[in-house]
């Protein structure tokens, strides 16, 4: 079995990438995994940093295969802009989809030459150059984590019809699936909900952050990439104005990559990336986990802090996140400043209500997202496929690449 995904490694710390390398680590003590994958690290350019070939991570072969161009940011700034927002067609949205990249066609022309060699793959996130042509190139064998935002990306043509392809699908949410059969009336596709876990410690040591950093005894924590277009601009005015009109001694925690400016005030701490022992300690000295982003999927982080009993403070105006919140009981949400003040103040002040928020998050994750509910969930698509794999002959391959890259 073949994971395919854009980048991989333990230095990618992208959500997807993430969540692709915990499923096939975890789905390698029971199946012959492999990861196909490109050379790159980097998200916004998509050069080659790791060298092609066959490597090892966490116990998981890893075969890389080079980016044939990187990405041109600006031109792609302008490919997004008219794909998603002016007149186009399909060719314009092919077009930016090899942008959007990571353009390689060696990744591709393994995929669909070797396919006898693997009874599956999993593609994670369907908006990728490889996902698009890999799915189509092995659609019989071909399983696809969507990792779907709500977004203007999920309303482009080509992907219409590419949510029919896969033999299955799996979801990260409710809320993910039910705007993937608006966005495609792909109902009829086979498909799960599954989500992904987390390597919850059996203990955690909240002093072991706050002896290390100076931050306030009290305080809410943002775990993630720092950046405008994950709410955290939202975020620090919110929060900002929350001190001053309530005056507040509650500080701010940053945990992650920087990709903007953090505001320089004392109250607000940018820690940087962190070992996991130490994010852990972070999460667990936290009063709260603050999730400002409108664009998730499912919210690993989300589900870390139940892990562990901690209460969620997150943006209303994503699905998931309130679809999340409402069905575990174990956070509030708002939409806009006022909802984000008196939930804050409701937080800071009610030690009772963040005990029993946190207690119904533990439940929550216990019951939905250890590993070995998820396993089970992977294991019995995987089983249905093969024993209808098994009862039925197989399709000859189409030679989908064929017209593109003369495969």
């Amino acid at each position: 079995m073949a994971l395919v995904v854009q980048r991989y490694g333990e230095d990618v710390n992208g959500g997807a990438e993430y969540h692709c390398r915990l499923i096939a680590e975890h789905l390698a003590s029971q199946h012959d995994v492999c990861v196909l994958t490109s050379c790159a690290k980097d998200y916004i350019t998509w050069r080659n940093e790791h060298r092609p070939g066959l490597a090892e991570v966490g116990g998981v072969p890893v075969r890389r295969f080079p980016v044939k161009r990187p990405r041109d940011p600006d031109r792609f700034g302008r490919l997004s802009k008219k794909v998603l927002f002016g007149r186009h067609d399909a060719r314009d949205e092919l077009v930016w989809l090899q942008e959007q990249g990571p353009w390689s066609p060696a990744l591709l022309k393994h995929i669909t030459r070797r396919q006898r060699d693997y009874d599956y793959f999993i593609f994670f996130s369907y908006r990728y150059y490889h996902s698009y042509f890999g799915v189509a190139a092995v659609a019989p064998k071909a399983v696809l984590v969507p990792t779907a935002e709500k977004d203007e990306v999920i309303g482009l043509s080509i992907f219409k019809e590419m949510f029919h392809l896969p033999r299955a699908l799996v979801y990260n949410s409710v809320e993910e699936r039910e705007m993937i059969w608006r966005a495609s009336g792909n109902r009829a596709v086979k498909g799960d909900i599954v989500g992904v876990g987390s390597d919850v410690p059996e203990t955690t040591d909240p002093a072991l952050f706050s002896s290390k950093h100076d931050v306030p005894s009290s305080y809410i924590i943002y775990v993630g990439r720092i950046d405008q277009n994950k709410g955290c601009r939202t975020l620090f005015q919110h929060f900002l104005r929350y001190r001053e009109e309530t005056g507040s001694s509650l500080g701010l925690v940053l945990v992650g990559g920087k990709m903007m400016e953090v505001p320089d005030d004392p109250a607000i701490y940018y820690s940087g990336f962190l070992s996991e022992e130490e994010k852990w300690s972070a999460l667990s000295g936290a009063l709260a986990l603050v999730m400002p982003s409108e664009l998730e999927s499912l919210s690993m982080v989300t589900l870390e802090a139940w892990a562990i009993g901690k209460p969620v403070l997150a943006n209303g105006k994503c699905d998931v996140l309130k679809g999340q919140c409402r069905r575990s009981n174990a956070g509030l949400y708002f939409e806009d400043y006022y909802e984000f003040r008196e939930s804050l103040i409701r937080l800071e002040s009610d030690e009772e209500l963040r005990d029993g928020l946190g207690r119904n998050g533990e439940k929550y994750f216990h019951d939905n997202y250890r590993w070995d509910v998820l396993e089970a969930k992977y294991n019995r698509l995987l089983s249905g496929l093969r024993e209808e794999d098994r009862s039925r002959p197989q399709p000859r391959p189409q030679g989908f690449l064929a017209r593109w890259f003369g495969a």
